[in-house]
């Protein structure tokens, strides 16, 4: 099976003490660059996510690096070209996706660009919005 992680998934990978570590980090390394993908988009949240963290979970730039290597060894990264950017724009507009949960429907265009059987986040409910065909391949780890 083909599996999509969202960032919600990856920025856990990271620390041991996150609740969400554990499940996160089983299923992760279940997957390889050919059943396993993320969006492009989500190397730059989880390197925003990582560096910006509050007090002393926050890392340095040249550390983030070092995890978005892992991710990108382990997983496939899948990205939309501009015509395919424009439809999925398109597409969430006509489903009345606003603000922020454009973001989520891009990765959700991306999953589905790369044929992913499952889309794993623990942000189910920011996907809700992206279609049938979205809603039934969502997964928690």
């Amino acid at each position: 099976m083909r599996g999509f992680f969202d960032t919600s998934v990856l920025v856990p990978l990271f620390y041991r003490d996150h609740v969400h570590h554990g499940p996160s980090q089983e299923l992760f390394i279940q997957f390889n660059q050919s059943t396993g993908c993320c969006g492009a988009h989500s190397l730059a949240e989880v390197y925003a996510t990582l560096t910006r963290m509050p007090g002393k979970r926050r890392i340095s730039g040249e550390q983030a690096m070092l995890f978005i290597g892992n991710i990108r060894e382990r997983l496939s990264i899948v990205g939309l070209n501009s015509d395919e950017y424009a439809d999925a724009l398109q597409s969430s507009a006509a489903l009345g996706i606003v603000g922020g949960g454009i973001y989520d429907a891009m990765l959700a265009h991306c999953a589905l660009k790369a044929k992913a059987q499952a889309i794993y986040t623990w942000n189910v409910r920011h996907y809700t919005l992206c279609g049938r065909e979205v809603v039934g391949r969502l997964r928690t780890p």
